[in-house]
């Protein structure tokens, strides 16, 4: 560890500075958490933190270890054959999922990136985090910077303030659907004890063929059925039949080994392109501690349905039988389709040195639902009421055919942005107009308010087609005030403003209306989108231009954007641009 100068926040707090610097690929991304005496942070005390608990409202007080985790990550093209099946895919350090990494609530994160791939930019995401008054770092092409360029580099730079579980992954078109994407875990407290925490534990759908040649179907039709399912990056696939040299049929199942009497933590998030899971270990309970990034009150469950770019904490007592397990990520059938629907499953055993196949059964009722956890089951355990709203936003989503590819729409608009000219970019020039396929509704606070201001989005689908939509907002936790079949009553009386439900990712229902609320408190421009990727590309998203007089960015992260923008409009200037333009809405 090495000495330097902390930040502005860091020494006002009179936090020592320390530096660590660490490949993402090393064994020191386990490191304990550094708290102090007060409180340790233990298999019996997880709600305690240092001079923070689980009951620190993390909204108000924010704080720095003085501490900043570095780290590298290069994104390559990469050959590849996690269930057994070969082909090309894009990955971080050359993994899928990539490297894990790790930060304690109030660190400072330095990731540095490298695109090493020959025809496409990129930006990364930091899901779920608020990017407090970092929007820039936000990681969305054509809205917070430009792509990097291949061959070029950028280092993200902010400040930790949740805790919790979420992901990295690649905004840029359909790139996370080809493995671009990796866990990070925010240490903090936590509100039911465990004994080990086995980390992230990733689960998506997988196709045979690249998702770049997938989309020109897609974008004409609708979307295809996927051959298959990855946990934490890898699975089998069945090739006995098969004459495709491609076919290899050497995928493995994920497995891990408890220990009886323990308690783990995992931490289940669904990277899907499009498809919904529910998740079981069969014999075992699961209690849920946390939704994406949000503590809250624990409830049992014999199973977890998740949507796209959803996270929930959950807590699995060893208490069966010795024995073998199957942990299954089941495939609902009703949201979309896949080819291996009952094989997506991991192995829990009691034993390290069993090698057998499970031959447990699930006692589990499958669910065809496409919806979120019961909200009443989703209780935020930092208590918060929603205050005065400012705005009601109401968006009607419906579709457009006869351009290019089938666009989704808000308010009649599909969204297409200019990766070359972000909507950051024009804020920071003093723009306050902007393209109307940007999709910008502008929200800004009551001037010289004191008191928290709250904006509600409505969004009503009218499409009829009855499709569940994953709504993702960035920059906020958001409340869900409402979520219903059936059209939005336009009555703010009959919703929940006491301690509602928050997270960063809510299913709008197929036919009917979801409602969220997020406080005015961050200034930036913030992507909402369906996390469908498929969706996302045909422009099913908007963007908040909020408090812009408000919002700031210093010399040397200015500096940063422009050098990024520049990189890019040479880059787009060169044939290699010319043969892979963009085509799609841009994220």
């Amino acid at each position: 560890m090495k000495s330097i100068i902390g930040s502005g926040l860091a020494m006002a707090l009179g936090a020592s500075a320390t530096v660590v610097r660490l490949n993402p690929d090393s064994s020191e991304l386990a490191l304990r958490p550094r708290q102090n005496t007060t409180c340790e942070n233990g298999p019996t005390s997880r709600s305690c933190w240092g001079d923070h608990s689980i009951d620190t409202n993390y909204y108000e007080e924010m704080f720095s270890t003085g501490v900043t985790r570095e780290y590298w990550l290069t994104l390559d093209p990469i050959d590849c054959a996690p269930d057994g099946y070969q082909r090309t895919c894009m990955a971080f350090n050359g993994t899928i999922p990539g490297p894990q990494l790790t930060a304690d609530w109030g660190d400072n994160l330095k990731i540095h990136v490298t695109n090493n791939l020959q025809t496409n930019g990129t930006a990364i995401h930091w899901h779920g985090l608020r990017q407090f008054n970092s929007s820039h770092y936000d990681g969305v092409p054509g809205i917070t910077e430009c792509p990097i360029a291949p061959g070029t580099s950028k280092t993200y730079d902010f400040q930790v303030t949740q805790y919790g579980s979420t992901w990295y992954h690649s905004h840029f078109a359909l790139q996370y659907a080809e493995g671009a994407f990796g866990g990070l875990v925010l240490n903090g407290p936590a509100t039911a004890d465990y004994d080990e925490d086995l980390g992230m534990l990733f689960l998506n759908d997988w196709s045979h063929t690249e998702a770049f040649a997938l989309w020109d179907t897609v974008k004409n039709g609708g979307p295809p059925a996927m051959e298959n399912g990855l946990i934490n990056g890898t699975n089998t696939f069945d090739c006995s039949t098969s004459t495709d040299a491609k076919c290899l049929g050497n995928g493995t199942k994920w497995e891990t080994v408890f220990e009886a009497g323990k308690k783990y933590r995992i931490r289940i998030i669904n990277a899907a392109t499009d498809g919904h899971f529910q998740f079981s270990i069969d014999n075992h309970n699961l209690t849920v501690i946390g939704n994406d990034l949000v503590p809250i009150v624990p409830y049992a469950t014999e199973a977890v349905g998740i949507g796209m770019g959803q996270r929930y904490d959950i807590i699995v007592e060893a208490n069966a039988a010795s024995g073998d397990y199957w942990l299954r990520a089941k495939w609902n059938t009703a949201c979309s389709n896949n080819q291996n629907t009952d094989g997506i499953t991991g192995i829990v055993r009691y034993d390290s040195s069993s090698t057998a196949d499970p031959t447990s059964v699930s006692t589990v009722t499958k669910t065809e639902s496409c919806g979120d956890e019961a909200l009443t089951d989703l209780v935020p355990y930092v208590s918060v009421d929603v205050g005065v709203i400012n705005e009601v936003a109401t968006q009607s989503m419906s579709f457009a055919t006869g351009g290019d590819w089938f666009q989704w729409t808000l308010n009649g608009s599909s969204l297409e942005i200019d990766w070359e000219n972000p909507t950051l970019t024009r804020m920071m020039n003093g723009e306050t107009e902007f393209p109307l396929d940007y999709n910008v509704v502008t929200v800004d606070r009551t001037p010289d308010s004191t008191t928290p201001e709250f904006v509600v989005l409505v969004i009503e689908d009218d499409t009829g087609f009855g499709i569940y939509h994953p709504i993702h907002l960035h920059g906020h936790d958001f409340f869900i005030l409402g979520q219903d079949t059936g059209m939005w009553h336009g009555n703010t009386s009959l919703l929940n403003l006491a301690n509602p439900p928050r997270r960063d990712v809510a299913t709008l229902p197929g036919n009917g209306y979801l409602a969220i609320a997020f406080q005015l408190d961050n200034p930036g421009a913030w992507l909402v989108h369906c996390h469908i990727a498929w969706h996302a590309s045909e422009g099913l998203a908007m963007e908040f231009v909020e408090d812009q007089s408000l919002y700031t960015i210093n010399a040397a992260d200015r500096a940063v954007s422009e050098a990024q923008c520049a990189n890019w409009n040479s880059y787009m200037n060169t044939t290699t641009y010319e043969a892979f333009p963009k085509d799609d809405s841009g994220i």
